[in-house]
C-alpha cells in the first residue's frame, strides 16, 4: 500500500474554484482534503446517516450548523453528527485548507437543507 496524498489522491472541482481530494473512499469511511479560495462557501445541507467531522490544517473558516457559527483556525476541528444542517464557508482573504472525515461515507447521504437553515 502506497502513501496518499494530494498529488495522487482522486482529484475533483466544486462549487466556484473548490478543489477536493479522495484521500480515502471507503464506504464505512471517506477522508477527504478540500481547499477553498477566499469569498467562496458550499450549499447548506445535511446528511442523514453520515456524521463529519471538519479539521482546518490551514486558514481560517467558518462552520455554520444549525444556526451557529463556529469560526475555526488551523488546528482546529468540529463535529457534525447526522440531521444537523451545516455550511463551510470562507469569509477569509486566504485559502483555506481543511480534512473532511465521514462515517459512513456521506456520498449519496447530501440533503439540500431549507434556506433558512443555517442561518
Amino acid at each position: 500500500m502506497a502513501a496518499i496524498g494530494t498529488g495522487n489522491a482522486e482529484h475533483y472541482r466544486w462549487g466556484q474554484g473548490c478543489d477536493g481530494w479522495h484521500l480515502l473512499a471507503g464506504d464505512d469511511l471517506s477522508v477527504i482534503e478540500e481547499r477553498m479560495p477566499p469569498g467562496t462557501a458550499e450549499q447548506p445541507h445535511s446528511h442523514a446517516h453520515a456524521r463529519q467531522f471538519f479539521y482546518v490544517l490551514d486558514g481560517e473558516a467558518v462552520l455554520e450548523m444549525d444556526g451557529m457559527p463556529h469560526r475555526l483556525r488551523r488546528g482546529e476541528g468540529l463535529h457534525v453528527p447526522p440531521g444537523a444542517a451545516h455550511q463551510m464557508r470562507n469569509e477569509s482573504s486566504g485559502y483555506v485548507r481543511f480534512l473532511v472525515v465521514s462515517a459512513p461515507k456521506s456520498h449519496g447521504d447530501r440533503i439540500p437543507a431549507p434556506p433558512d437553515a443555517t442561518s
